[in-house]
């Protein structure tokens, strides 16, 4: 039964009486969601694994805290960004690096893979010079799939604002892939 009801009529009818039973059909219903979105910021599967249970976590802690300002989902993701991007920041201070990264010896890879790995290269190298705002509303949309209204509720903007900025965005990204290419 608790399958089918939304995710905010989910929390009223059994967060109070059975937390487990909602904790569990709302993980469910996101896990895979939130591991993408740590894997797509972390490019860490281990890592993704983690942050997504802590990210669970956090949610299960907060749950009582949730008053339908957003939809579940976008309140959710928000806890998963700001708890992702606050352990990258924390690791960036720390300095961290694997080992396995210096001990790794290429391999022979086809020239098609070859290829797909340095346009991921280029489109990561583009993404880092765009200022931090840019790059997250083109991860909202494109690696999270997010929708126009979420983002905008996300940002607290107007949707026309949220499909304005992913214009200007992609522009300038379509700009430096082509400089790039040109070099």
């Amino acid at each position: 039964m608790a399958s089918f009801l939304t995710d905010e009529a989910l929390i009223k009818q059994y967060l109070p009486e059975q937390p487990n039973q909602c904790f569990e059909t709302l993980y469910n219903r996101y896990v895979n969601k939130v591991y993408r979105h740590c894997l797509s910021m972390t490019k860490d599967e281990e890592s993704a694994h983690d942050y997504t249970h802590d990210i669970f976590i956090k949610m299960f802690k907060k749950l009582d805290t949730f008053h339908e300002r957003s939809s579940f989902s976008t309140w959710l993701y928000s806890i998963a960004y700001n708890y992702c991007s606050d352990q990258l920041r924390l690791a960036k201070r720390l300095n961290f690096s694997p080992l396995d990264d210096e001990f790794d010896t290429p391999s022979s890879e086809s020239y098609e893979a070859q290829a797909k790995e340095q346009s991921l290269q280029l489109l990561n190298q583009v993404m880092a010079q765009l200022p931090e705002k840019e790059q997250k509303i083109l991860q909202l949309k494109y690696e999270q799939g997010l929708r126009i209204d979420e983002i905008a509720q996300l940002y607290n903007i107007s949707e026309s604002s949220v499909k304005m900025r992913l214009k200007r965005s992609r522009e300038k990204v379509h700009q430096l892939c082509a400089y790039y290419h040109t070099l």
